[in-house]
């Protein structure tokens, strides 16, 4: 009987080898050359992959999760309410992880030798590049900042990997308009981008499955660079940083359940505690979905008009989780990589993330395509983007899992919320444990 080693445990593998690896050939002069030339250029392939996919994904996903509401009209009761709490609670997660980061500064132990060791010559190139992103930041003011959202070419912006923005305020108008005009004229539209929602996630399944062979590449990588614990240390402080942030989420929707749902946080976590296993263990939100709407209707009373909107939506656009690890990776690798950046690029940092999380499919390993376009989106150099993405891939699986837990914890706190303002929150209709 053959048994499958789960992703988790083939990307681990993949770390501590890529780590053994580079640790034995650092110990011959060829073996830093053989590295960057033979191994290396596979981590570089599988990051070259993730960002192929990202404005498709980022398109699908969105009008799908826009389409999803089927009807415009739910906006004026349930719709506005689910919205306004799920973009409240996403920018709560963003602004701790942002702030925690900022207070904790996790990638600040990484030694100027060991970067230069890891960006090798092009160090010159990338401060020059960021010399010159700083000074055009600062020369922009909030309302040609505006201005640059909105695309005078949408074809353009979908063949420039850092007009993310653009694209996703012309797909987020025309999820809008889809809904506007109606089943009957929409309807062709909807089953394409369904049917390429499918077909990208799948191809983000069969990317993800390389992870452990990229993680061995990139982790070689670095170790072969570099004789200092400076990256494990910083690694550890980062993930903590994230758990941390996590952590802080938890109680933000405790908060909520208790003080306005009028319920019991411990009670709410114990019903809540079989889906958060099931997210834990699938890093899916989307996997996770039938167990959560059986929970929140079953045994915390959520009506069933409620959970049967809110929670699918919020499976498609609600990532707090997500959205809390990239600001915290963003300034991870922005402080690891010597990457200044500006209070001006921490909004932007909010605002991506804030908007990215809407296209965010519920699948493992998609919050890494999310994090390049908050990179991308402050004008991180693309040729540190390997080396950054290399740093926090070994510990990311981990992470993945603890954040899908949060995504779903969010899903079914805003909808405990919504269904005590509409009146809909009932008695459970399976007793205590």
């Amino acid at each position: 009987m053959k048994i499958k080693l789960a992703l988790h445990w083939q990307i681990i593998i993949g770390m501590v080898l890529g780590g053994v690896f580079g640790a034995l050939l650092a110990n011959f002069d060829w073996g830093k050359p053989f590295i960057e030339n033979w191994i290396y250029p596979f981590g570089e392939l599988f990051i070259n992959l993730l960002k192929l996919i990202a404005i498709p994904l980022i398109v699908a996903s969105l009008i799908k999760g826009i389409c999803d509401m089927q009807d415009i009209s739910k906006l004026s009761s349930i719709g506005i309410r689910t919205m306004a709490l799920y973009i409240f609670t996403t920018t709560c997660a963003i602004v701790i992880g942002l702030t925690i980061a900022n207070i904790v500064k996790p990638g600040s132990g990484i030694s100027e030798e060991t970067i230069a060791q890891l960006t090798s010559d092009a160090e010159t190139t990338s401060i020059v590049s960021q010399r010159i992103s700083d000074s055009e930041a600062q020369d922009t003011n909030f309302v040609e900042y505006l201005v640059s959202i909105v695309p005078d070419n949408i074809f353009s912006a979908l063949g420039d990997n850092n007009q993310m923005l653009q694209v996703i305020f012309f797909t987020m108008l025309l999820g809008i308009s889809l809904l506007i005009i109606g089943d009957e004229k929409a309807a062709p539209l909807k089953r394409f981008f369904d049917s390429l929602n499918d077909a990208v996630l799948k191809m983000v399944d069969l990317i993800i499955k390389i992870a452990p062979i990229a993680v061995f590449a990139l982790l070689a990588n670095v170790v072969v660079g570099t004789d200092d614990v400076d990256v494990l240390l910083a690694l550890l402080k980062y993930s903590f940083t994230v758990l941390a942030g996590l952590a802080l989420m938890v109680v933000v929707y405790m908060l909520m359940v208790s003080l306005y749902a009028k319920k019991n946080p411990i009670w709410f976590l114990k019903k809540m505690s079989p889906v958060q296993l099931l997210a834990f263990s699938t890093s899916s939100s989307a996997a996770a979905l039938p167990v959560n709407m059986e929970r929140v209707h079953e045994h915390i009373g959520v009506d069933e008009e409620v959970s049967s909107f809110v929670l699918p939506v919020g499976a498609t656009i609600n990532m707090d989780g997500t959205s809390l690890y990239q600001a915290v990776a963003t300034i991870f690798i922005c402080e690891a990589l010597h990457f200044d950046i500006t209070f001006g690029d921490q909004l932007t940092i909010v605002f991506t993330a804030l908007l990215a999380s809407i296209g965010t499919a519920g699948v493992p390993g998609v919050g890494m395509i999310m994090l390049i376009i908050v990179l991308q989106s402050i004008n991180f150099p693309p040729e540190k983007l390997p080396v950054g993405i290399a740093l926090i891939l070994s510990v990311d699986r981990i992470l993945d899992m603890c954040r899908t837990t949060i995504n779903i914890t969010g899903d079914a706190a805003v909808a405990t919320v919504v269904a005590k303002s509409v009146g809909k929150l009932n008695d459970p209709k399976v007793s205590e444990d």
